[in-house]
């Protein structure tokens, strides 16, 4: 089987890469290989490699940048899993794509689930629902996976971020009023080639893992263990005070409730999604070994 991976030197697309490799041949361009914001050279590269599969985790994914990017924004998350969508449609490949708490307006306390009324409140948010809408409207095989708080042992993240400032900060003031659920790659990769083995309908499906935490919350909660697994810090965990989203201001609006309910994926799977500190135990000893390999 041919599989196209497309954003393999991200968080999500290296995972993939690992998961997936066992069931065929995968070909992942890099940015030099495949310039995905040529509709032509994507259009070109579809045509030549003929995929069965396509796993889509390239995205736009600098929510505040995307705010005055507007248009390279629009491009990588809504005009490039359109295109996806209409070859697998014409191909009858499959198309595996993903998506963003980001979708939801973030009012209230309850988790939002697939059904409920999307609305947006950024510009990265807008142009990932008109990818969503787009891949569903072709009518191609897919499976879209909406997730949250995506972070990794590797990468640009949230938890990586902590570490390196717990390091050498004493005191850090935290955003304490948004929820969610902080989701690893690994995860989301393992999931996604569960689904696809098991040939779960066709839909979106939210993908996370249970509970919810706050961004101060998941700081703390870091800090904590990574202390307990032995390692050092300058920080801790008491001294990660709680501000609103308001004194943290940025150029693109956050949802406060990133929520999602997980009723579905776990219906379809016939499994229940492991709680969110499990996961983060797992990626951190990941880390660590990467650190001292």
């Amino acid at each position: 089987m041919k599989i196209l991976l497309l954003g393999q030197t991200g968080q999500v697309g290296f995972e993939l890469k690992r998961v997936f490799s066992p069931l065929g041949n995968i070909v992942a361009p890099t940015r030099d290989q495949l310039d995905l914001l040529n509709k032509q050279a994507v259009a070109d590269y579809l045509s030549e490699h003929k995929p069965s599969l396509i796993l889509n985790a390239a995205a736009y994914t600098a929510v505040d940048k995307a705010e005055s990017e507007h248009e390279l924004a629009s491009r990588l998350n809504g005009g490039l899993p359109q295109q996806l969508a209409d070859y697998a449609k014409q191909a009858n490949a499959s198309l595996i794509h993903y998506s963003s708490d980001y979708v939801y307006p973030g009012q209230g306390d309850q988790p939002f689930d697939e059904s409920a009324p999307t609305g947006p409140l950024s510009v990265y948010g807008k142009t990932k629902l008109e990818g969503d809408d787009a891949v569903t409207a072709s009518g191609c095989q897919h499976w879209i996976f909406r997730t949250s708080w995506v972070y990794s042992a590797r990468g640009h993240n949230f938890m990586r971020t902590m570490l390196r400032l717990g390091k050498d900060k004493t005191e850090l003031k935290v955003v304490a009023d948004q929820i969610g659920a902080p989701t690893p790659a690994r995860l989301i990769a393992q999931v996604s080639l569960l689904a696809y083995l098991r040939d779960i309908p066709a839909g979106t499906y939210h993908l996370a893992p249970r509970g919810k935490t706050s961004w101060q919350g998941f700081a703390k909660a870091i800090f904590s263990l990574y202390r307990t697994m032995g390692h050092p810090l300058a920080i801790e965990s008491e001294a990660v005070h709680a501000i609103p989203t308001a004194d943290y201001p940025t150029p693109a609006k956050r949802p406060l409730n990133s929520r999602l309910a997980l009723t579905k994926l776990e219906a379809a799977l016939d499994i229940a999604l492991p709680q969110w500190e499990s996961q983060l135990e797992q990626t951190l000893e990941e880390s660590i070994d990467r650190e001292t390999a």
